[in-house]
C-alpha cells in the first residue's frame, strides 16, 4: 500500500513552524558566555525534529541547512564551543532562512537563495571545515567496508511514552523482515512485576540482527517517524572478518572518544522532553488551522447533548398535542433558547485565541532594531493570555507592527539623550492588552520623549492640513498624524520617515470596526490605545425602522438617541441640516433619503434622531422608530451581492426577514458630501 505523504506534510510545516518560535523566543533571552544549558536543550530539540522531518519529507535543501545549525547547537551545548553574540545573531538569521523555505515550499515562490547562501557561508565559517581525525577514520572505513556488508546489527529501545504516539513495535518488524531475514532478541530486564505494569508505556528493547544485501537507508527508514522517542544503534555485520574487526576496533574507539558523550547527552535530551512540551504549546504559528483546547472541545459536545434532550422532548410533545401542554411547550422553548445561546457562546470560543499569538513576532523585532538604531530597548509585554477572535487577530497583527516601530524610532530616544534628561539608558516599550466590556484594548506604550505638538501642526500648516491661525484641540492635532503621507521625521530611512503606515493603521483599525486613540505627554512617553470588537462574527446592534424596512446600527457606534427639538436645527445654504447638540452642530442624515426608501414621516419634528460616531465624525441619523438591542450574525453583503456604499453586511431576523448592517463611517462619508437623494443605491431589505 503506498502512502501519500503529503496528508502529513501540513502537519510537519505547523510543527515546524512551532519549532522555529520556540527556537526564536529561547534565542532571544540568551546571554553570550553563560551556559544556558536547558535553553540550548531545547533549541536543539526544536532543529534536531525539522532536520529529520525535513529529510523524511525529501526538503533536503531544508535539512542539509539545518544540519549545521544542529552540528553548532550540539557543540554549544556539550560546552566545546562558546555561544557568542555573533553565533546567537546567526542562529536567528538560521531560524529566518528555515521559514523562508518553508514558506517557499508551501507557496511554490522561489527562494532568496543570496540570503540562504550567506548566512551559511556564516555557519560555516563559524564551525570551521576542517574534518576531525575520527570522521574521516569512519568515512574511510565505510568506503573500504561498504562492499563487505552482509547484513545489520540494531539496538532498538523506545522511550517510555513511545507506543502513545500511536508507532507499534511489531509493524516495524515486519517492516524490516520484508528486507531481508531477521533475528529478534528481547531485553526483559526493565519489565515491572504485573501490579506495577502501565500498559500504555514501553519496557522491552530489542536485540537486531537482518541480513541480506540491505542499504543502511531502507534500515534507517523503519525507525524514521520514532527518531526522537527510542535509543537506536544500527551497525553492519561485514562478511570479511579482518575488515569486521578493524571497523569494530574503530567503532569502539570513536564511541569512547565521541559518540559515548553524545549519546548521554541525546538520553538526556529524550528524558527532558516531556518537560519542554508547555514551551511547545506556547509556539504560535500563523496558520490556517486552530489548535483548539480540549475543555473547549467539552463544552461543545455538552450542548448538543443538552440540545438533543430538548430536541426529542419538543418532538414528544408534538404527538397528540393539545392545550394542556402548552406550558411545558412554553419551557421546552425557553429551554431550546438558552441552549441555542450557550451552544452560540462555545462555537464562538473556539475561534478565540490569546492574543500572544500576535504579540509573539515583537521581541525578535524590537531585538533586531534596536541593534540597527543602537538603542537600548527593553519588551515588556502584559495580558498576553487576553482572547480574541483568529480573524481580528489576523488582521491587527500589522497595525501593531507599524505601532511598535514608529515607538522605537521615533519615541525612544538614543541612551545619550535619555542619559542626559536624567532617564535610564535602556528605554522600555509596552504592550499590553485586557477585556473591557464587549471589547478588547490593545496598549502600545513607551517612556520616550512623546509626541511634540508644535512640530506636528507646524508640519500641517506646510502641507495645507490646518490654517496656520487655527484653533486646534490635541486630540485633532493627534488625528494629523493618521494622515496619508503625514511624517515629522526630519531624515527618510528604511524604518521610518516616509509617513507610510499610520493611515493604513487606522484604515485597517476601523475597518474591524475599531478605533485608535493617542496620548502623550512631552518628555515622558507616549501611548496609543487600540480598541477593537472581540469577533467580526457577531455584532451587538440596535434594530431601527425606516418606513417599511428594518437596519442594524453596531451598538458601539451609537453615543445617544434623542428627539428632534425643532428649535435647535439650522439649515445652511437650503441645502445641509445641522442639529445643535449642546456645544456640537451635527449633520441630520435623513437614512430614507440615503438608501432612497419611502419613510413614515418626512419632517423632522419630534423625529428621533441616532447620534452616531464613525472615523471620527459624528452624526444624526434619523429614523422612525428604535426597535430594540439584538446580538446578529454578519452575512457578507460583498459576497453575496455587491459592495454597497453605506452597508457594512446583513443579518437573518427572527421572523426570517434580511436586515441590512449600517456602516457607519460609510453613512457619515456620503453625508459629508452631499449625499441626499442623488446617493440612494436602492438597497432597502
Amino acid at each position: 500500500m503506498t502512502i501519500d505523504m503529503e496528508q502529513f506534510k501540513v502537519t510537519f510545516v505547523e510543527e515546524s513552524l512551532e519549532g522555529l518560535e520556540i527556537m526564536e523566543s529561547v534565542l532571544l533571552e540568551l546571554q553570550p558566555g553563560e551556559t544556558n544549558g536547558e535553553a540550548i536543550d531545547d533549541i536543539f530539540r526544536a532543529a534536531h525534529s525539522i532536520k529529520g522531518g525535513s529529510a523524511t519529507f525529501g526538503l533536503e535543501n531544508i535539512a542539509n541547512f539545518t544540519h549545521v545549525v544542529e552540528t553548532l547547537l550540539d557543540e554549544v551545548r556539550n560546552e566545546e564551543r562558546e555561544l557568542t553574540t555573533e553565533a546567537i545573531g546567526l542562529f536567528l538569521s538560521s531560524v529566518d532562512c528555515i521559514r523562508e523555505m518553508l514558506s517557499a515550499d508551501q507557496s511554490d515562490e522561489p527562494l532568496d537563495q543570496s540570503h540562504i547562501d550567506e548566512v551559511k557561508a556564516g555557519l560555516d565559517k563559524l564551525l570551521g571545515t576542517a574534518a576531525t581525525e575520527s570522521t574521516d577514520t569512519t568515512n574511510e572505513l565505510v568506503a573500504t567496508s561498504e562492499a563487505n556488508v552482509e547484513g545489520w546489527t540494531i539496538y532498538f529501545k523506545p522511550m517510555p511514552q513511545m507506543l502513545q504516539t500511536g508507532n507499534d513495535v511489531v509493524r516495524m518488524f515486519r517492516e524490516l523482515d520484508s528486507l531481508g531475514k531477521i533475528d529478534v532478541v528481547v531485553d526483559t530486564k526493565a519489565l515491572p512485576a504485573l501490579v506495577d505494569m502501565d500498559p500504555e508505556e514501553s519496557y522491552l528493547s530489542w536485540n537486531i540482527t537482518i541480513t541480506g544485501n540491505i542499504e543502511k537507508s531502507k534500515v534507517v527508514e523503519v525507525f524514521e517517524w520514532v527518531d526522537d522517542d527510542c535509543e537506536l544503534e544500527i551497525n553492519p555485520i561485514l562478511s570479511d572478518s579482518k575488515a569486521q574487526s578493524k571497523i569494530d576496533g574503530a567503532i569502539i574507539k570513536i564511541a569512547e572518544d565521541v559518540d559515548e558523550r553524545r549519546i548521554d547527552s541525546d538520553r538526556r535530551e529524550k528524558n527532558d522532553r516531556r518537560n519542554s512540551n508547555d514551551r511547545r504549546k506556547a509556539a504560535t504559528p500563523e496558520t490556517s488551522s486552530i489548535r483548539v483546547g480540549i475543555d473547549k472541545v467539552d463544552d461543545l459536545i455538552n450542548m448538543v447533548g443538552e440540545l438533543v434532550i430538548i430536541q426529542s422532548m419538543l418532538g414528544q410533545l408534538g404527538e397528540d398535542f393539545d392545550m394542556s401542554r402548552v406550558e411545558r411547550l412554553k419551557d421546552g422553548l425557553g429551554e431550546l433558547e438558552r441552549n441555542t445561546r450557550e451552544l452560540q457562546e462555545s462555537v464562538m470560543r473556539i475561534r478565540m485565541l490569546p492574543i500572544s499569538f500576535a504579540f509573539n513576532r515583537f521581541p525578535r523585532m524590537v531585538h533586531d532594531l534596536s541593534a540597527k538604531l543602537n538603542k537600548k530597548i527593553e519588551l515588556t509585554m502584559s495580558g498576553e493570555q487576553t482572547e480574541l477572535d483568529k480573524t481580528v487577530m489576523e488582521k491587527i497583527g500589522d497595525p501593531l507592527v507599524h505601532l511598535v516601530r514608529n515607538s522605537i524610532d521615533h519615541g525612544i530616544e538614543s541612551p545619550e539623550v535619555r542619559k542626559a534628561a536624567g532617564k535610564p539608558e535602556t528605554g522600555t516599550v509596552n504592550l499590553n492588552a485586557y477585556h473591557q466590556g464587549g471589547n478588547i484594548i490593545i496598549e502600545i506604550k513607551d517612556d520616550g520623549a512623546g509626541l511634540n505638538i508644535e512640530k506636528i501642526l507646524s508640519k500641517a500648516v506646510e502641507r495645507g492640513l490646518v490654517n496656520a491661525d487655527e484653533e486646534i484641540s490635541e486630540e485633532k492635532i493627534y488625528d494629523l498624524l493618521f494622515q496619508a503621507g503625514f511624517s515629522t521625521a526630519d531624515v527618510v530611512s528604511d524604518v521610518s520617515g516616509r509617513g507610510v503606515g499610520m493611515d493604513v493603521v487606522k484604515r485597517n483599525i476601523q475597518s474591524l470596526g475599531g478605533s485608535v486613540d493617542v496620548k502623550s505627554v512631552r518628555g515622558e512617553g507616549s501611548t496609543f490605545t487600540i480598541r477593537l470588537p472581540l469577533t467580526l462574527a457577531i455584532l451587538d446592534g440596535q434594530l431601527v425602522r425606516v418606513g417599511k424596512n428594518t437596519y442594524i446600527v453596531p451598538l458601539i457606534s451609537i453615543v445617544e438617541s434623542i428627539l428632534v427639538n425643532q428649535k435647535n436645527v439650522s439649515n445652511i445654504a437650503g441645502t445641509a441640516e445641522l442639529y445643535q447638540l449642546r456645544s456640537e452642530y451635527l449633520p441630520i442624515i435623513r437614512l430614507y433619503e440615503t438608501f432612497n426608501i419611502e419613510p413614515d414621516n418626512r419632517t423632522l419634528d419630534n423625529g428621533l434622531l441616532v447620534i452616531v460616531e464613525g472615523d471620527g465624525k459624528k452624526g444624526g441619523l434619523l429614523v422612525d422608530e428604535l426597535l430594540g438591542q439584538q446580538q446578529v450574525v454578519i452575512k457578507s453583503l460583498e459576497t453575496n451581492f455587491r459592495k454597497v456604499e453605506g452597508v457594512s453586511g446583513a443579518t437573518i431576523l427572527g421572523d426570517g426577514t434580511v436586515a441590512l448592517i449600517a456602516d457607519v463611517a460609510g453613512i457619515v462619508r456620503l453625508a459629508s458630501v452631499g449625499s441626499g437623494a442623488s446617493h440612494g443605491q436602492g438597497v432597502a431589505a
